[in-house]
C-alpha cells in the first residue's frame, strides 16, 4: 500500500501534465490567455498559416490578435521531476514490458501460427534480432540479454518474414532512407545514393511522424472550418426562410387590405344601385296604387249607370241621368319613371376605371421589376391600354376635362359620385364665362396648413390615434452585434455576452442600432415604444439609405435621420448633427406619429393626456424606417 499510493498520485499528476494536442507529457509548455497549457511546438503547428481567428484548442476561446506565448517555468520543473521518477522505475517497467510481450506472444498463438525459434525450431520465438536476422525463444535469447557481446544487437517483437527488411540487391538490412527516391536502402546502397538526401531509418521515421502529425492537425483544422461553414450555411438558410416567411405574412396582410378596400368599394357601388332601384320601385308602387283607385272609381260609376238604367220612374231616371252625365272620370295616365342613368353609368364606369387602374398599375410594376432584373436596358414609359369596347355596347363618350378630372378623383378615392358631385359636373358642363385662375398657395399658406394639420392631430385622443396603428417588427439584418432581439422581434436590449449575427451589408457596425422591418412612403402611421427610466437610448425615423458604418451612421448625426435621445433625465432632439435640448418628461411610453404627405413626425408622451415632446417638419424624399439606438448594457426598448 505504501508504494501504491505514490504510484496513483503520480498517475493522476501525469494526466494533468499531458498536452491535449499530442497526448504526451508537456515539452516546453506555454500558457495562453484563457489559462490552458500546451506544448510550444504543438500550439505553433495548430496556429500555422492563420492570420486571424486564433482560438484555444481546448476551450475554443477566441483572441483578437495572436497572443504572446511565454514559457511556463513552474510547469517545466514539474514535468522534469515526473520524468526523473519515471527514469528511476525504468528497469521495473522493462521487466513488465517483457512479461507483457511474453503474454502477447501467448495470445498471438491462439490467433495465428507462432514464429518459431530459428535455433531449436520447436519453441515459439519471443523476440527477433535484426542484427542476427533470426528469431529466438526465451532460452536461446538469454545470450543476447546476458552477454555484453550482444548488447548492441537490435531486438524487436517476433517477425514472421525478415526478407522485406533486407535489401534485395545486397541481402542486408535496411538502415537508411533516401528522401529523393522515397525508399529504404542498406549501407551498401549509399554508394549509389551519394547525391541524394539520406538519413538513418529511425531519424527518417521520426521526421515522417512529425510531418504526419502536422498534416493531421491541418486536417483537423480544415474539418473544424468545414463544420463551422456548414453551421453558417444552416443558419443562413434558416434566416432566409424566416425572412421569406415574414415577408409572406406582410404581403398577405397587404393583399388582404387591398381585397377589403375593393370589397368596400363594391359594397358602396352596389348600395348606390340598390338605393336607386328602391326609389324607382317605390314610385311604381305609388302609381300602381293611384291607378287602382282610378279603376275602382270607374267601376263604381259603371254600377250607378247600370242601376239608373233599370229605373222605371221617368222623373227619377232623368234626375239620375243628369247627375251621371255630369260625372266623367279622367283617363288613366302612367307617368314615365326611369332609373337615374347617371347613377347607373357612373357606378359602372367606376368599376371599369378601377379595373383598368389595377391592370395598369400591375403592368407598370411588372415592367419595373423586369427592368431591375435586366440592368443596362432603358425602359420606355408605360403606355395606357387601349379601350376595348365589348360587342353590343356603345363606346363611352369622350368626357370633358372637368368630367375627366372629377372621374379621376373618384377613382383615386375609390368612392362613387355623390348627387352633389353630379350636380357640380352638370354645372361645369354648361357653357360659362372663363373665371380668373386663382394664384398658387404661397409658402406661408402651406406652412399654415401644415401647422393646422399638426394641431388637429395633437388634439386627437389616443383612441383616435390608434386607428393609424402600424404593426412594427425589428429587422435582425440591421441589428448591431450587441443588440439582442426577442419576443417575436418586438423587444430589443443590449447584451455584451451576445455573440451577434452573421455579416450583412445592412447591419450597423459602430453603434448599437436597429431598424424596423416595415417602411413607410405614404399615409399616416402611429406606433408606441416602451422605455426604461434613466436609460440612454434614442427613438426616431430614418431613410433606408442612411450609412451603416462610421460616425455618420448614428441617428440624428446626418441629414437622413430624425430622433429624440434620452441621457438619463436630459432629453434632446437631433437632426443633421444639430442638437436641441427639450424639457424633461417622466413618461415611459412614447408615441410616434408619422405623416408622410404632411411632411412631419411627432414624438409625444403617452398617458392620460398626450403631451408633445417635439415635432420635425421636412419634405421626405425616401421611404422612412422606424429606428432605435441603445447605449448602455441593460437598456431595453419594447414595441407595443
Amino acid at each position: 500500500m505504501a508504494t501504491l499510493e505514490p504510484e496513483l498520485s503520480l498517475a493522476g499528476l501525469e494526466e494533468e501534465l499531458t498536452c491535449c494536442i499530442c497526448l504526451c507529457l508537456f515539452s516546453s509548455p506555454v500558457t495562453v490567455p484563457c489559462g490552458h497549457n500546451f506544448c510550444a511546438a504543438c500550439l505553433e503547428l495548430s496556429w500555422a498559416g492563420l492570420s486571424e481567428g486564433f482560438s484555444c484548442p481546448q476551450c475554443r476561446a477566441t483572441f483578437a490578435v495572436r497572443p504572446k506565448l511565454q514559457k511556463n517555468t513552474v510547469l517545466c520543473r514539474v514535468v522534469e521531476q515526473l520524468q526523473g521518477r519515471a527514469g528511476a522505475g525504468g528497469e521495473e517497467q522493462e521487466e513488465e514490458e517483457e512479461e507483457e510481450e511474453d503474454g502477447g506472444a501467448a495470445k498471438c498463438e491462439a490467433e495465428e501460427p507462432p514464429v518459431y525459434c530459428d535455433s531449436c525450431r520447436e519453441a515459439p520465438a519471443v523476440q527477433t534480432c535484426l542484427t542476427c536476422t533470426a528469431s529466438f525463444c526465451a532460452e536461446h535469447l538469454r545470450p543476447h540479454r546476458d552477454s555484453p557481446a550482444f548488447r548492441d544487437h537490435q531486438l524487436c517483437p517476433p517477425l514472421r518474414d525478415l526478407q522485406y527488411r533486407k535489401c534485395p540487391s545486397h541481402n542486408r538490412l535496411f538502415e537508411f532512407f533516401c528522401s529523393n527516391h522515397g525508399s529504404c536502402i542498406c549501407s551498401l546502397c549509399l554508394l549509389g545514393h551519394k547525391v541524394c538526401h539520406t538519413s538513418p531509418l529511425e531519424e527518417a521515421k521520426a521526421n515522417a511522424q512529425v510531418m504526419l502529425k502536422k498534416k493531421l492537425m491541418m486536417l483537423n483544422n480544415q474539418s473544424e472550418r468545414a463544420a463551422q461553414a456548414m453551421s453558417t450555411v444552416k443558419t443562413n438558410q434558416s434566416q432566409s426562410a424566416e425572412t421569406a416567411s415574414r415577408k409572406k405574412d406582410l404581403i398577405r396582410s397587404e393583399f388582404s387590405e387591398i381585397k377589403a378596400i375593393i370589397e368596400e368599394r363594391e359594397n358602396e357601388v352596389m348600395k348606390a344601385i340598390a338605393d336607386e332601384e328602391k326609389r324607382v320601385w317605390n314610385k311604381f308602387d305609388y302609381i300602381y296604387g293611384v291607378l287602382g283607385k282610378k279603376k275602382n272609381e270607374i267601376q263604381s260609376l259603371r254600377d250607378q249607370i247600370e242601376t239608373a238604367l233599370t229605373e222605371s220612374d221617368d222623373v227619377l231616371f232623368m234626375k239620375r241621368a243628369v247627375a251621371l252625365q255630369r260625372t266623367s272620370p279622367k283617363e288613366a295616365f302612367v307617368p314615365v319613371v326611369e332609373m337615374d342613368q347617371n347613377v347607373m353609368n357612373s357606378t359602372y364606369k367606376f368599376a371599369v376605371s378601377l379595373r383598368e387602374t389595377l391592370k395598369l398599375a400591375a403592368a407598370v410594376q411588372y415592367k419595373e421589376r423586369k427592368a431591375e432584373a435586366t440592368p443596362g436596358k432603358t425602359m420606355a414609359p408605360p403606355v395606357a391600354p387601349r379601350d376595348k369596347t365589348p360587342v353590343g355596347r356603345r363606346p363611352h363618350q369622350l368626357r370633358a376635362p372637368s368630367q375627366d378630372r372629377s372621374h379621376k378623383e373618384r377613382t383615386l378615392s375609390h368612392t362613387p359620385a355623390t348627387p352633389q358631385e353630379k350636380a357640380n359636373t352638370k354645372e361645369k358642363n354648361k357653357p360659362a364665362k372663363v373665371a380668373p385662375t386663382t394664384a398658387p398657395k404661397t409658402a406661408t399658406a402651406a406652412a399654415a396648413a401644415t401647422k393646422e394639420l399638426i394641431v388637429s392631430f395633437l388634439k386627437k385622443s389616443r383612441e383616435e390615434l390608434l386607428q393609424y396603428t402600424a404593426q412594427i417588427t425589428l429587422d435582425y439584418n440591421t441589428a448591431h452585434n450587441n443588440v439582442m432581439l426577442s419576443e417575436n422581434y418586438t423587444r430589443m436590449s443590449v447584451s455584451d455576452n451576445f455573440r451577434g449575427y452573421n455579416p450583412h451589408p445592412q447591419r450597423f457596425t459602430d453603434f448599437r442600432q436597429v431598424l424596423g422591418f416595415q417602411c413607410f412612403k405614404r399615409g399616416i402611421h402611429y406606433w408606441e415604444v416602451e422605455l426604461q427610466q434613466n436609460s440612454f437610448c434614442g427613438i426616431g425615423v430614418c431613410y433606408g439609405s442612411m450609412a451603416r458604418h462610421g460616425p455618420e451612421s448614428r441617428l440624428g448625426r446626418n441629414g437622413s435621420s430624425w430622433c429624440i435621445e434620452w441621457l438619463n433625465n436630459k432629453i434632446s432632439s437631433w437632426h443633421d448633427d444639430v442638437e436641441k435640448c427639450l424639457p424633461s418628461t417622466k413618461a415611459t411610453r412614447i408615441g410616434v406619429l408619422l405623416h408622410c404627405e404632411g411632411g412631419f413626425v411627432i414624438f409625444m408622451a403617452v398617458g392620460e393626456k398626450h403631451n408633445l415632446i417635439y415635432k420635425f417638419k421636412a419634405q421626405f424624399t425616401e421611404a422612412l424606417y422606424p429606428a432605435f439606438w441603445l447605449f448602455s448594457s441593460g437598456t431595453v426598448l419594447s414595441l407595443l
